[in-house]
């Protein structure tokens, strides 16, 4: 875990687990602590769930801290998409470890408010261009405005084949109309095997954007951890 420290310093990037444990390690390691600090959970900490650990405090130069090692982020997302759903997914991944590319041919159709670093907004035409660029393993996510532009993008990233997961929003009769189309084009019976359709994690409820969201957000979230 890394703790800012100095004058007005507040921020910190990792875990320890949370809990009382971890407000008090942060303010350890604010006050300039460099000696390991041995606790014991209940007994120091009134904390029930028991047990020992030892914490190691240790100074970083600007050398070491440009140096840190990066973990991947738990899901590389590409959202094809900005309208009303579509913010309302990314509102709430912008508080998650993920990564997302997040694709409209409308300009305007993105908010005005500056985005996280980890969420990168990009107008493109023709859209279905970019799924050539999306990383391998990437989550696909496609809610555009138009269905023809859905069905050109869902084909593409089909065609293309070395995705994660492959999410399109719409009903059971959108579903099936587009494994029709796909089929008659060539697309194999396995890869559209591949395609969900409708999207949300089943049990959640709503049509409004916001709950479409958090069922779709929750979908993604319980992916299996290898793809």
């Amino acid at each position: 875990m890394l703790v800012a420290t100095g004058d007005g310093a507040d921020s910190t990037a990792g875990t320890i687990g949370g809990g009382h444990l971890e407000w008090q390690a942060i303010s350890h390691a604010r006050a300039g602590r460099t000696t390991p600090w041995s606790v014991a959970l209940g007994p120091s900490l009134g904390q029930c769930c028991g047990g020992a650990l030892t914490l190691a405090f240790v100074p970083l130069s600007a050398a070491a801290l440009a140096s840190w090692p990066t973990t991947p982020p738990r899901l590389e997302i590409e959202l094809y998409g900005a309208g009303h759903v579509g913010r309302a997914i990314v509102q709430l991944l912008t508080g998650l470890d993920v990564r997302v590319r997040w694709i409209d041919q409308r300009d305007d159709a993105f908010p005005t408010a500056a985005l996280p670093s980890s969420i990168e907004a990009l107008c493109a035409e023709p859209i279905e261009a970019e799924v050539a660029a999306a990383p391998p393993g990437a989550c696909h996510l496609v809610l555009t405005h138009s269905h023809d532009l859905d069905l050109r993008l869902t084909e593409a990233i089909l065609w293309r084949g070395d995705f994660r997961w492959l999410g399109l929003i719409g009903s059971a009769t959108k579903r099936a109309r587009f494994m029709r189309r796909l089929a008659e084009r060539g697309v194999p019976a396995d890869a559209l095997a591949r395609l969900t359709c409708p999207i949300g994690l089943p049990g959640v409820g709503g049509k409004a954007p916001a709950e479409i969201a958090i069922a779709v957000v929750a979908q993604l979230l319980a992916l299996p951890s290898e793809p």
